[in-house]
């Protein structure tokens, strides 16, 4: 390859210098709009911002059900909400989506009942959708390990003949990790058509990015592995929209993998048994509800006029009654089989799990059935 050559192929994996944005911090437009990127229609903009306002109420609602004792856990995504819209709208419905536990406003976004996401958080079942009816992955808890089965996917679905793409979510915490750099390597070898979206929310539970990399942004780790990379502000969904959407064109091209870093903020805890006020000051937290993704797509919709208070107000009737519905059908106690434990774990039974359920079936056939828990109301 000739000087010339190589140039051209390392500035064709570079990512932008600043994160690319459309829209700035107050719902302006930027002065200078992105060259390489095409803002997305403005109706695809206004089904964003109403899947957004949606995804937020969901969360808030998930977050109330943790204090009520009806969630285990619920990791929150508020202040990630463009991230995890545009993921989804950037995608065919026969496209693969690869989330991690912080990401069940994506999974709502998909299409999936809210009932059926909470389950894992819930403690019913690992997973409470069909993978394969959804193209949805199982939540992954373990950081990175996704990215992996993402990239398998992606490379069968090349060898397959057709034209489907996987998309990975990851947070900055998994760039870390050794399953991230194997799943850039071997996506970049093969070419098989995947994204790496990392949302870069500064903190992997109380760990600054700072603590975890050196470089000038998460980006550019997939120079090294030869796949194309981008950063973007992960506050504009319109950025976000237009970055993924060609970064999914790329990879279903058969133009190999690409690598997104986009830079948001958590707003909320890591989770709700996390103390975030032990690592992080509240300055630091108002400065980015400042860059708050909601209200700047919706102050840049209306700027535009595109929105309406009779619109804002329709959609925020629409979450309401959609968490009202959430809080019901939370209310309504599972039926747990202790006896499940043994299915899914092997294809077929081995004779010791055969003869430890017996064991449990016999136990359980000889103690009384326990008293139903109270329901509450919120």
């Amino acid at each position: 390859m000739s000087v010339k050559s190589l140039r051209q192929t390392v500035q064709g994996l570079l990512p932008s210098v600043v994160p690319v944005r459309f829209v700035a911090e107050d719902g302006t437009p930027v002065a200078r709009q992105p060259a390489d990127y095409a803002e997305p229609p403005v109706q695809a903009l206004v089904e964003a911002w109403r899947q957004m306002v949606l995804g937020r109420r969901f969360d808030t609602q998930a977050t109330a059900l943790t204090k009520q004792g009806r969630l285990a856990v619920y990791p929150s995504s508020r202040g990630q909400e463009a991230c995890q819209i545009g993921a989804v709208l950037a995608l065919r419905p026969e496209d693969w989506l690869f989330p991690t536990y912080r990401d069940s406003v994506a999974l709502v976004t998909r299409g999936i009942d809210p009932l059926e996401v909470l389950t894992l958080l819930r403690g019913d079942w690992h997973c409470g959708y069909d993978p394969a009816a959804t193209r949805v992955a199982p939540q992954c808890t373990p950081l990175a390990t996704q990215v992996l089965h993402a990239t398998g996917v992606a490379e069968s679905l090349r060898r397959a003949g057709g034209d489907g793409v996987a998309l990975a979510l990851v947070g900055d915490g998994a760039t870390s990790e050794g399953d991230f750099h194997e799943a850039l390597n071997f996506a970049a070898v093969f070419r098989a058509p995947v994204v790496f979206f990392v949302q870069n929310n500064k903190y992997a539970i109380s760990v600054p990015l700072a603590r975890q990399t050196a470089a000038p942004s998460l980006a550019y780790k997939g120079i090294g592995y030869g796949v194309r990379s981008e950063q973007v502000d992960g506050n504009d969904l319109v950025a976000v929209l237009a970055v993924l959407t060609a970064a999914v064109e790329h990879a279903r091209a058969g133009h190999g993998p690409v690598l997104v870093e986009a830079h948001t903020y958590r707003m909320d805890a890591h989770t709700n048994a996390d103390d975030a006020t032990r690592y992080r000051e509240d300055d630091e937290v108002d400065r980015w509800r400042a860059a708050d993704p909601v209200a700047r797509l919706e102050t840049y919709l209306r700027g535009r006029g595109a929105l309406t208070d009779e619109d804002v107000a329709a959609v925020t009737m629409e979450a309401e009654a959609r968490a009202a519905e959430l809080r019901a059908g939370m209310n309504t106690e599972s039926v747990a089989d202790p006896l499940e434990l043994f299915d899914h774990v092997y294809a077929e039974p081995t004779p010791q799990l055969r003869e430890q359920r017996a064991l449990l079936a016999a136990e359980l056939a000889e103690e009384p059935a326990s008293p139903a828990l109270p329901t509450q109301e919120n």
